[in-house]
Protein backbone atom coordinates (compact mmCIF):
# COMPACT_ATOMS: atom_id res chain seq x y z
CA UNK A 1 0.00 0.00 0.00
CA UNK A 2 1.20 3.44 -0.48
CA UNK A 3 3.33 5.04 1.94
CA UNK A 4 3.85 1.84 3.95
CA UNK A 5 7.31 1.24 3.26
CA UNK A 6 8.84 4.07 5.33
CA UNK A 7 11.22 2.34 7.60
CA UNK A 8 10.22 3.26 11.12
CA UNK A 9 7.21 3.83 13.14
CA UNK A 10 8.23 7.68 14.34
CA UNK A 11 4.69 9.76 14.90
CA UNK A 12 5.80 12.04 12.27
CA UNK A 13 6.68 8.85 9.38
CA UNK A 14 3.11 7.24 10.58
CA UNK A 15 1.40 10.87 9.74
CA UNK A 16 3.42 11.03 6.01
CA UNK A 17 2.24 7.56 5.80
CA UNK A 18 -0.99 8.58 6.21
CA UNK A 19 -0.92 11.43 4.13
CA UNK A 20 0.37 9.14 1.25
CA UNK A 21 -2.51 6.95 1.45
CA UNK A 22 -5.24 9.33 1.70
CA UNK A 23 -3.44 11.68 -1.52
CA UNK A 24 -3.18 8.00 -3.03
CA UNK A 25 -7.04 7.04 -2.48
CA UNK A 26 -7.63 10.81 -4.15
CA UNK A 27 -6.43 9.73 -7.10
CA UNK A 28 -8.01 6.31 -7.80
CA UNK A 29 -11.40 7.22 -9.37
CA UNK A 30 -9.62 8.49 -11.97
CA UNK A 31 -6.85 6.37 -12.93
CA UNK A 32 -7.81 3.72 -15.41
CA UNK A 33 -9.46 6.48 -17.35
CA UNK A 34 -8.19 6.56 -20.32
CA UNK A 35 -8.10 10.58 -20.65
CA UNK A 36 -6.48 11.01 -17.51
CA UNK A 37 -3.83 8.20 -17.77
CA UNK A 38 -3.01 9.20 -21.74
CA UNK A 39 -2.22 12.93 -20.24
CA UNK A 40 -0.14 11.68 -17.16
CA UNK A 41 1.62 9.45 -18.88
CA UNK A 42 2.30 12.47 -21.55
CA UNK A 43 2.64 15.14 -18.73
CA UNK A 44 5.39 12.94 -17.19
CA UNK A 45 7.36 11.51 -20.16
CA UNK A 46 7.64 15.72 -20.96
CA UNK A 47 9.35 15.94 -18.00
CA UNK A 48 11.48 13.18 -18.37
CA UNK A 49 15.44 14.53 -19.26
CA UNK A 50 13.97 17.85 -19.32
CA UNK A 51 12.85 18.12 -22.55
CA UNK A 52 9.99 20.90 -22.00
CA UNK A 53 12.56 22.78 -20.57
CA UNK A 54 14.86 22.37 -23.33
CA UNK A 55 12.85 23.57 -25.75
CA UNK A 56 11.19 26.52 -23.58
CA UNK A 57 14.64 27.75 -23.66
CA UNK A 58 15.32 27.10 -27.15
CA UNK A 59 12.53 29.45 -27.69
CA UNK A 60 13.92 31.59 -25.15
CA UNK A 61 17.36 31.47 -26.67
CA UNK A 62 15.99 32.45 -30.52
CA UNK A 63 17.07 36.11 -30.50
CA UNK A 64 20.44 36.92 -28.95
CA UNK A 65 20.95 38.75 -25.78
CA UNK A 66 21.59 39.09 -22.55
CA UNK A 67 17.94 37.41 -21.90
CA UNK A 68 19.40 34.50 -24.17
CA UNK A 69 22.79 34.11 -22.18
CA UNK A 70 20.67 33.91 -18.81
CA UNK A 71 18.09 31.19 -20.20
CA UNK A 72 21.19 29.09 -21.16
CA UNK A 73 23.00 29.46 -17.80
CA UNK A 74 19.71 29.12 -15.91
CA UNK A 75 18.97 25.44 -17.97
CA UNK A 76 22.69 24.56 -17.67
CA UNK A 77 22.51 25.30 -14.31
CA UNK A 78 19.18 23.71 -13.39
CA UNK A 79 19.77 20.43 -14.77
CA UNK A 80 22.95 19.56 -13.70
CA UNK A 81 22.61 20.56 -9.98
CA UNK A 82 19.19 19.40 -9.91
CA UNK A 83 20.56 15.67 -11.19
CA UNK A 84 23.26 15.46 -8.72
CA UNK A 85 20.94 16.79 -5.51
CA UNK A 86 18.34 14.57 -6.62
CA UNK A 87 21.11 11.47 -7.19
CA UNK A 88 22.44 12.08 -3.62
CA UNK A 89 18.96 12.42 -1.50
CA UNK A 90 17.98 9.08 -3.82
CA UNK A 91 21.40 7.34 -2.25
CA UNK A 92 20.91 8.53 1.31
CA UNK A 93 16.91 8.02 1.83
CA UNK A 94 16.43 4.64 -0.17
CA UNK A 95 13.37 4.85 0.33
CA UNK A 96 10.95 2.45 -1.57
CA UNK A 97 8.34 3.13 -4.84
CA UNK A 98 4.94 2.92 -4.23
CA UNK A 99 3.18 -0.62 -4.77
CA UNK A 100 1.85 -0.59 -8.11
CA UNK A 101 0.96 -4.27 -8.24
CA UNK A 102 -2.64 -4.37 -9.52
CA UNK A 103 -2.35 -1.03 -11.26
CA UNK A 104 -4.10 -0.92 -14.40
CA UNK A 105 -3.55 2.19 -16.81
CA UNK A 106 -4.53 3.19 -20.18
CA UNK A 107 -3.21 4.66 -23.24
CA UNK A 108 -0.90 1.45 -23.85
CA UNK A 109 0.50 2.84 -26.62
CA UNK A 110 2.53 5.72 -24.96
CA UNK A 111 5.22 4.11 -22.46
CA UNK A 112 5.98 5.10 -19.08
CA UNK A 113 9.90 4.70 -18.43
CA UNK A 114 10.19 2.28 -15.00
CA UNK A 115 11.89 4.49 -12.58
CA UNK A 116 15.06 2.38 -11.53
CA UNK A 117 15.59 4.35 -8.67
CA UNK A 118 14.46 4.89 -5.30
CA UNK A 119 11.53 6.92 -4.43
CA UNK A 120 12.68 9.99 -2.50
CA UNK A 121 12.23 12.58 -3.59
CA UNK A 122 10.69 13.08 -6.71
CA UNK A 123 13.51 13.60 -9.75
CA UNK A 124 10.63 14.54 -12.20
CA UNK A 125 9.00 17.60 -9.60
CA UNK A 126 12.31 18.48 -8.60
CA UNK A 127 13.96 19.28 -11.46
CA UNK A 128 10.57 20.94 -12.68
CA UNK A 129 10.48 23.28 -10.21
CA UNK A 130 13.90 24.17 -9.98
CA UNK A 131 13.90 24.77 -13.75
CA UNK A 132 10.71 26.98 -13.54
CA UNK A 133 12.25 28.71 -10.46
CA UNK A 134 15.70 29.68 -12.25
CA UNK A 135 13.96 29.95 -15.77
CA UNK A 136 11.18 32.19 -13.99
CA UNK A 137 11.21 36.11 -15.70
CA UNK A 138 9.20 39.02 -13.47
CA UNK A 139 8.98 40.81 -16.50
CA UNK A 140 7.41 37.48 -17.84
CA UNK A 141 4.53 36.82 -15.86
CA UNK A 142 2.80 34.56 -18.08
CA UNK A 143 5.63 32.75 -19.44
CA UNK A 144 6.18 32.17 -15.40
CA UNK A 145 2.73 31.05 -14.67
CA UNK A 146 3.01 28.47 -17.96
CA UNK A 147 6.22 27.08 -16.31
CA UNK A 148 5.00 27.04 -12.59
CA UNK A 149 1.44 25.29 -14.08
CA UNK A 150 3.49 22.34 -15.76
CA UNK A 151 5.71 21.96 -12.94
CA UNK A 152 3.28 21.36 -10.92
CA UNK A 153 1.23 18.87 -13.75
CA UNK A 154 4.59 16.85 -14.02
CA UNK A 155 4.33 16.56 -9.89
CA UNK A 156 0.87 15.36 -10.25
CA UNK A 157 1.42 13.12 -13.00
CA UNK A 158 3.92 11.07 -10.75
CA UNK A 159 1.53 10.63 -8.24
CA UNK A 160 -1.13 9.28 -10.93
CA UNK A 161 1.15 6.90 -12.49
CA UNK A 162 2.05 5.60 -8.87
CA UNK A 163 5.57 6.22 -10.01
CA UNK A 164 5.85 8.29 -6.75
CA UNK A 165 4.45 8.81 -2.74
CA UNK A 166 2.80 12.22 -2.57
CA UNK A 167 5.54 12.92 0.37
CA UNK A 168 8.20 12.38 -2.36
CA UNK A 169 6.92 14.85 -4.79
CA UNK A 170 6.19 17.59 -1.81
CA UNK A 171 9.85 17.02 -1.07
CA UNK A 172 10.33 17.61 -4.51
CA UNK A 173 8.51 20.84 -5.05
CA UNK A 174 10.39 22.08 -1.66
CA UNK A 175 13.79 21.10 -2.86
CA UNK A 176 13.53 22.04 -6.67
CA UNK A 177 12.40 25.52 -5.56
CA UNK A 178 15.36 26.03 -2.83
CA UNK A 179 17.93 25.00 -5.43
CA UNK A 180 15.95 27.43 -8.03
CA UNK A 181 16.23 30.10 -6.02
CA UNK A 182 19.67 30.35 -5.21
CA UNK A 183 20.91 29.07 -8.75
CA UNK A 184 18.46 31.84 -10.21
CA UNK A 185 20.56 34.74 -7.98
CA UNK A 186 23.74 33.72 -9.49
CA UNK A 187 22.16 33.13 -13.06
CA UNK A 188 20.77 36.49 -12.95
CA UNK A 189 23.80 38.28 -11.43
CA UNK A 190 24.72 41.34 -13.53
CA UNK A 191 27.88 41.50 -14.74
CA UNK A 192 30.08 44.46 -13.92
CA UNK A 193 29.48 47.48 -15.99
CA UNK A 194 25.88 46.50 -17.35
CA UNK A 195 23.41 48.38 -16.65
CA UNK A 196 19.92 46.90 -15.52
CA UNK A 197 17.92 48.96 -18.42
CA UNK A 198 20.55 47.02 -21.05
CA UNK A 199 19.31 43.93 -19.42
CA UNK A 200 15.77 44.51 -19.63
CA UNK A 201 16.16 45.70 -23.29
CA UNK A 202 17.87 42.17 -23.68
CA UNK A 203 21.31 43.58 -25.10
CA UNK A 204 24.53 43.78 -22.68
CA UNK A 205 24.95 47.26 -24.26
CA UNK A 206 21.25 48.17 -24.01
CA UNK A 207 21.10 48.70 -28.29
CA UNK A 208 18.23 46.87 -30.00
CA UNK A 209 19.27 43.07 -29.74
Amino acid sequence: MTGSHLRNSHPLADRVATLDRAVDAWFEPVRGRRAFDVAAKAVSGLGDRGLVWTVSTLWVARQPGERRTRALRGLAAAGFTSMAVNAALKGVVGRPRPERAGLRLGGDRLPLREPATSSFPSGHTLAAFCAATVLSEPEQPAGTALRFGFATMVGLSRIHVRAHHASDVVGGVVIGCGLGVVLRSIVRRRPAGISPRSMRNGSPTGGVA
